[in-house]
């Protein structure tokens, strides 16, 4: 922390003033409550606090249930097993193991609700066990005190100078905006393919972090929090640019001519594109004017689509005016979306509405197989620890079981826990004086709570600043914790040294258990992520092509998407680590891709049944080998797409060309060319001349596939 030397911003020392006084009243009624262990108030009080108050408010009810739920289990494991210690180990491994399973698994405020009903019950069953009679009285005294810290936090950062959510988040939301627009300038200007990579997973990382920062609005305590559907649906809609724009890029360079200038009659209407979405003035009927013109390019482009011939120049000219209506649409609904959440009215426009009705639910990736294995890691540290503790008898057995479920537990949603465990490690170890000296000379000779405040003051309250600095917040917390919890550990009157060394070298023994568990079994990098995230979307894509029913798109598209901004995030680690960018080919990974080859793999399953029988043996074909070569991907097969694929998208074109001309048709033609350009991006199309023929036949897409 010496490398900030900077004096606190006025919102830092806020922020720690209100930790601190939220810390001491918890601290003052768990003494004036007689509670045996009141430091656990305090130091809760730490933990749950944040800067923003809507993050409090969101976890304190989840915080609140995990921990009666801990408690209570750890009072029916504690009476059905006290007489067999190791079973009672085992037990309490499993809840905490299994705990840990279902909190990775939901990526809400929800999940601390599962995570501090694991080590809740480890923090109350493992001191108990040298006086198992009083299990419920230590059940109860320790929710107490969890609890009123809990409280106080939640109760300080709501009321005294609550530093909203909704203003940070529309911060976030306006810079992303603007990235959305200058990236669309950018594709459509035909930037390189460095740039356009970048700003894909530039996006979808901002996006990843807007869905997680919503998903607290609804407790913020700013008229934001009325917003929450309209923000919701805005982040629905700019999540579409990253498959739509991606595509138009693609067309563009498809249709270019090898001169690099496009046909005479697509340039002027890219121009008018590029010139409302850099206005962005709210202009409604430039877009309406915009729109209604791609409607009368798509309805030429899809009757000269209907030949019955392998000509992929119309259905590429198709696919890209469906493409730029979709992402005129885009810009103005997302446009209105902001312009309404600003206005902060409650009715919510007619045009509106449909967008907000069909908001996504927040379908996430889940890896069940990373959560089992973190389960497994807490329950081998556990076990290790308290195998230890039953051969030895060790005095201090419980401080470190204790340490074990926490540190398991607090870290498992990294991707490599260690460098956080062995950081807090560093910091306890470095705490441990202050905490000796709170222990052994402030408490014994303090005569009123508020001299005890006043001592503890300096303290806290510089450390509370570095908390509210993202760079230096876990070694300040690693203090705050160190401190905290040595002084948690014992009852206020039998502190002694001898018990502070026991209680302190079994706090140490417990993180460093932790951390190399952790690192034998579940330890990886962001490259090890990075493939098993995209082994992940191969395996679905595999499964989406294979079906014979329709399948659903929006759970695929919710989490496929989600995939693309935890992506983004591991290879941007990966770019600056060298060891580990040599094991995986970063410029080779396009998860938007794989997006939309099962977007419009979902498309074509869902056309089958209008394009009739004709269309079957030839589209069967082509999902198969769709599914082989993903499947093959993702068995660790990384095979080239095969050629035949090719001849199977011809051949399928061509029966679709004899198909009656209609909306499904035009559907599956377009998405056709969309998994062409995907799977083959490098087989060209006849770009020549050919007549435009403009006809005033109007069509309206039901969907637009990427």
């Amino acid at each position: 922390m010496s490398a900030l030397p900077k004096p606190p911003t006025l919102a830092e020392l806020v922020f720690s003033l209100k930790s601190f006084a939220a810390s001491m009243l918890a601290l003052y009624i768990a003494f004036g409550m007689g509670l045996p262990r009141p430091f656990w108030a305090m130091m809760t009080a730490y933990v749950v606090s944040s800067p923003l108050s809507g993050t409090v408010r969101s976890k304190a009810v989840f915080r609140v249930a995990g921990t009666v739920i801990g408690s209570i289990a750890a009072v029916i494991l504690t009476v059905s097993m006290v007489s067999a210690p190791e079973l009672l180990s085992l037990a309490v491994g499993l809840w905490v193991g299994g705990c840990l399973y279902l909190s990775l698994l939901d990526r809400t405020p929800r999940s601390y609700a599962f995570m501090l009903a694991g080590y809740t019950a480890g923090l109350i069953v493992f001191p108990a066990v040298s006086n198992p009679e009083a299990i419920f009285d230590t059940g109860l005294a320790r929710v107490e005190e969890i609890i009123l810290g809990i409280v106080c936090a939640t109760l300080v950062h709501s009321v005294v100078l609550p530093r909203g959510l909704g203003p940070v988040l529309l911060g976030r939301l306006d810079a992303a905006l603007r990235d959305a627009e200058c990236w669309t300038l950018d594709a459509l200007n035909g930037a390189d393919a460095g740039a356009r990579a970048g700003n894909r997973h530039r996006m979808a990382s901002d996006l990843t972090e807007l869905r997680v920062m919503t998903t607290h609005l609804p407790y913020d305590t700013s008229d934001l929090r009325w917003m929450t559907r309209p923000m919701r649906a805005l982040q629905d809609r700019m999540v579409y640019l990253l498959p739509i724009l991606t595509s138009v890029q693609e067309r563009l360079a498809t249709l270019r001519r090898p001169d690099g200038t496009l046909p005479p009659d697509l340039a002027p209407l890219l121009e008018d594109v590029k010139a409302w979405i850099a206005a962005d003035d709210g202009d409604t009927a430039g877009a309406d004017a915009l729109t209604g013109r791609l409607d009368r390019l798509t309805a030429e482009a899809a009757r000269l689509c209907g030949r019955g011939a392998a000509d992929w120049r119309q259905p590429t000219r198709l696919s890209l005016f469906r493409r730029l209506h979709a992402l005129v649409d885009i810009h103005r609904d997302c446009r209105d979306l902001r312009a309404h959440i600003r206005s902060g009215d409650d009715a919510l426009p007619d045009h509106l509405d449909p967008l907000v009705r069909r908001r996504s639910r927040g379908v996430f990736h889940l890896d069940h197989g990373m959560a089992l294995w973190s389960g497994a890691a807490a329950l081998l540290g556990i076990g290790v620890v308290c195998a230890f503790w039953i051969l030895t008898g060790w005095s201090s057995g419980s401080a470190a079981a204790m340490m074990v479920a926490v540190f398991t537990c607090f870290f498992a949603s990294f991707d490599d826990p260690v460098p956080g465990i062995r950081t807090f490690l560093v910091y306890t170890l470095a705490s441990l004086p202050v905490a000796a000296f709170y222990l052994l000379v402030v408490l014994p000779s303090f005569d009123s709570f508020p001299m005890l405040a006043l001592c503890l003051a300096p303290t806290l309250i510089t450390l509370g600043v570095f908390v509210a600095r993202p760079a230096v917040m876990g070694r300040a917390m690693a203090m705050i914790f160190g401190v905290g919890g040595a002084l948690s550990l014992l009852d206020t009157g039998n502190g002694d040294f001898a018990s502070f060394l026991n209680s302190s070298t079994g706090q140490v023994i417990g993180i460093i258990t932790a951390m190399l568990v952790t690192r034998l079994c579940r330890s990886v990098g962001a490259a090890w992520s990075a493939r098993r995230l995209l082994h992940a979307g191969w395996r679905e894509i595999a499964e989406l092509a294979g079906r014979r029913a329709v399948p659903p798109a929006d759970g695929f598209e919710s989490r496929m998407l989600d995939r693309v901004g935890l992506l983004a995030t591991r290879l941007a680690q990966v770019a600056r680590d060298d060891e580990a960018a040599s094991k995986i080919d970063v410029d080779a990974i396009d998860a938007v891709r794989d997006l939309r080859v099962g977007l419009n793999v979902v498309e074509l399953q869902r056309v089958r049944p209008a394009l009739g029988p004709a269309a079957g043996p030839a589209l069967g074909r082509l999902l198969d080998g769709v599914a082989r070569h993903f499947r093959a991907l993702s068995a660790h097969r990384p095979d080239p797409v095969p050629p035949a694929l090719l001849d199977s998208m011809d051949s399928l074109l061509t029966v679709v060309g004899t198909v009656p001309p209609g909306p499904e048709r035009d559907r599956a033609v377009v998405a056709l060319a969309a998994l062409r350009h995907a799977l083959f991006p490098d087989a060209g199309v006849d770009v020549g001349g050919g007549e435009t023929g403009l006809t005033e036949e109007t069509i309206h897409p039901d969907r637009v596939s990427a």
